[in-house]
């Protein structure tokens, strides 16, 4: 009789719980059995591990065999548990010694030579070990640059079955061949499965792209939009463009991720968490430290957005987009049901999804931008010469698709203006570089962030009204345009506390110590889309 055990991870989104993998030998006719609520792809390990074992030059042991997988209670899902698997039969069958695998983590699947492949979320995973208290993790070598993310691990990457016995039994590690130069790696085959989120349109925008055109220099007028832009990425507010199509509305938002400060430590480590779950991680880029930018098409369904699928939830783009951007271009032509689903995030902050096979919480803390025409032929405006041959009817039912709880939660609204011929003709005229306007964002979060520093918020847009109404006030005076906006029914009381949220932006980066009248006019103009006469610049800090 031998008895072994060593652990892995189950993932339930991207929360690990620690799974200890106990394998049991007896005498008896030969059998394999696998409990512990494994699915179809962990109980074809079976035959996996068998030949991974016997091609690595080891003995399958010819007696009953039980593999548990404990708890019991908790669904586990995929091929990352063949590793663990497989050692723990061997120490069954001692030819590991089993004190050896008892405080080790592995992860990885075997293929039929023994060869262990990467699985998707090593890194949430890893960071689940690591929270239990173990020290050493087993994974595959081309994934170990994700895993020595996770500080005070100790990480061994290995490239088979073979050479991880060799480790384990402190045996001369054998070489293995790489694979011919010039080819694609066979080991990564699989991290992209079809559909499991390359059609979200999501990338990260970086420096790098600057060189490729994407600077807010090439935006060509749009001064409301421009200025709208930098208040959305200083707060970490929410847009709607609204304007005919070709007015440059996918061009800002496009430039929005590169406006944005790069990610903090703890952000980056959230964010390559969902990509790695996702199997989105860029290929020899492990940590994700820029914005990322979510563009999902406008036929994507709610589980798209929200996250759903078969078995366990997957991210949807909604948490694709976490800590980054989320641009849902052609707004009104999305599903009704899909737009209202982004609701509980936008306010939460995290998406909730109850499934059969369990309920799974994904971050999603994204700054949202609503792109849309004014009506189905894109023509349609109030304050110049109307084109539009649309019937009221029709512009009405076309904009009702964005429904008002939805646009309440939006914090800015601009119109963006066609461009003139003037402007097209006006050569050597550049409006600002991301770089330029960047920098101010960036002074104006650090304003932010040293005023909430005793507190759970670091941008303007996440502090509750109640808040900003009790500890941080605007200067005597300045709300009352906003106050009787409130009383005249065009702003909710909600409204109201995203007006105070953006007018504290505004006064971060114009370096006024409190909102004073200027400021909230200019939010408040910002929010209901309505001229009122100030300046839209902001200009350089005071």
């Amino acid at each position: 009789m031998g008895f072994a055990r060593t652990c892995s991870v189950a993932l339930v989104g991207v929360e690990g719980v620690v799974v200890e993998v106990q394998a049991d030998l007896e005498p008896g006719v030969a059998a394999f059995t696998l409990v512990g609520l494994p699915d179809k792809s962990l109980t074809e390990s079976r035959d996996r591990v068998r030949a991974a074992v016997v091609n690595s030059g080891g003995e399958w042991p010819q007696k009953k065999l039980t593999v548990g997988l404990s708890p019991a209670s908790v669904p586990k899902a995929g091929s990352g548990f063949d590793l663990a698997v497989a050692c723990s039969v061997l120490g069954a069958a001692e030819r590991i010694d089993p004190r050896v695998l008892a405080d080790i983590v592995m992860i990885g699947e075997l293929g039929l030579d023994g060869r262990v492949r990467p699985v998707r979320g090593i890194l949430p995973a890893v960071l689940a070990a690591a929270d239990a208290g173990y020290e050493q993790v087993v994974v595959p070598e081309c994934a170990a640059a994700e895993a020595s993310l996770v500080p005070g691990v100790s990480v061994l990457g290995v490239r088979s079955l073979r050479q991880l016995i060799a480790v384990l039994t402190d045996e001369p590690v054998p070489e293995e061949e790489p694979d011919e130069q010039g080819r694609p790696d066979p080991l990564l085959a699989g991290l992209r499965l079809p559909g499991a989120g390359s059609a979200t349109g999501m990338h990260s925008v970086g420096a790098a792209q600057h060189d490729q055109g994407h600077d807010l220099a090439d935006v060509i007028g749009q001064a409301s939009a421009r200025t709208a832009l930098e208040v959305a990425a200083a707060g970490g507010h929410h847009l709607f463009l609204e304007g005919p199509p070709g007015a440059g509305k996918t061009m800002l938002a496009e430039r929005l991720p590169a406006v944005l400060p790069p990610l903090a430590r703890q952000e980056s480590l959230e964010v390559t968490a969902i990509h790695s779950v996702a199997g989105l991680l860029p290929p020899g880029k492990p940590l994700i430290d820029l914005a990322p930018y979510c563009a999902p098409h406008h036929s994507a369904t709610m589980q798209a957005l929200v996250g759903g699928g078969q078995g366990i939830a997957r991210p949807g783009a909604v948490a694709l987009a976490h800590r980054g951007v989320l641009f849902l271009d052609e707004t009104p032509e999305f599903s009704s049901h899909a737009l209202d689903a982004l609701r509980q995030p936008l306010e939460a902050g995290h998406v909730v999804i109850a499934r059969s096979a369990g309920v799974v919480r994904f971050p999603a803390k994204f700054l949202m931008v609503l792109a849309a025409n004014p009506c189905p032929c894109g023509r349609f405006s109030p304050r110049r010469d109307n084109l539009c041959e649309c019937p009221s009817s029709a512009i009405r039912r076309y904009q009702a698709r964005i429904s008002g709880p939805l646009l309440d939660r939006v914090d800015l609204r601009v119109e963006a203006e066609p461009v003139t011929r003037a402007e097209l003709a006006l050569r050597g005229a550049r409006g600002e570089s991301t770089a330029a306007v960047a920098g101010r964002v960036r002074a104006a979060r650090e304003r932010a962030a040293a005023r909430l520093a005793d507190t759970p918020w670091r941008t303007n847009a996440e502090v509750p009204g109640h808040e900003l109404r009790t500890r941080w006030h605007a200067a005597p005076g300045a709300m009352d345009e906003a106050e009787r906006g409130l009383e005249r029914g065009v702003l909710t009381a909600r409204g109201l506390d995203r007006v105070l949220r953006v007018a504290w932006t505004i006064a971060d980066l114009r370096g006024h110590a409190r909102p004073d009248a200027g400021d909230v006019t200019l939010a408040l103009q910002l929010r209901t889309g309505v001229p009122r006469g100030v300046p839209m610049a902001i200009g350089a800090p005071a």
